[in-house]
């Protein structure tokens, strides 16, 4: 009981190092001070920066999967729906920002042996309800026509993009940590106005 007591502990300091400082600036020392134990015991649950740095991550990604699963298979209005996704994924996103990043670099890095860690025991997302529903909509003539890999596509750009090119967009801009995930939140509202005035079918008098 101790030692799942005491995992959990270095996880939770993990996560909030690598959030602050992003992998490569993050310290095993200070994620042993953030926990109150010794660089040793951590060593002795994680051996690496890069063990303990996945741990945290698949964590994370867990809990984007389950939220977003949940969304994908509610039954709600399509407009409702994009909304609940844009915000609830954001949300996720902005309290681990690091994941994008770090998606981005293992795909790039060994797609295949990325994803079948990843996925080899654990849900994915699936969009596929997402997809019909927008399909659906598309040929009753709701929507605007546009394919729902496109649209989810255009969704997922407009929400991880900003996290991915944060640190240059920081630099360029000398915005800091606090006022960019500020406006970070702001996004939320605009993203889904953004998409549903895309896709939404103008007004006949």
């Amino acid at each position: 009981m101790k030692e799942a007591s005491t995992e959990i502990q270095i996880l939770e300091a993990a996560r909030q190092v690598f959030t602050q400082k992003g992998f490569a600036a993050a310290r095993m020392q200070e994620i042993a001070d953030r926990a109150s134990i010794n660089k040793g015991l951590l060593h002795y649950y994680f051996r690496s920066k890069e063990k303990l740095f996945l741990a945290v991550f698949e964590e994370a990604f867990q809990r984007v999967t389950h939220r977003i699963n949940e969304i994908f298979e509610a039954d709600l209005p399509l407009f409702e729906k994009i909304e609940a996704f844009v915000h609830n994924y954001l949300d996720t996103i902005i309290e681990n920002p690091y994941l994008p990043g770090f998606v981005v670099s293992e795909l790039n890095r060994n797609p295949t042996q990325f994803l079948h860690t990843l996925f080899a025991k654990r849900q994915k997302p699936n969009p596929t309800k997402l997809m019909l529903q927008i399909q659906q909509e598309v040929e009753r003539g709701r929507i605007r026509p546009i394919h729902p890999v496109n649209l989810v596509l255009n969704i997922l750009s407009m929400c991880i993009f900003p996290f991915v090119a944060r640190p240059l967009f920081q630099s360029i801009t000398e915005m800091d940590d606090a006022t960019y995930f500020q406006l970070m939140k702001m996004r939320k509202k605009d993203i889904t106005e953004f998409v549903l005035n895309a896709i939404r079918l103008p007004e006949t008098n």
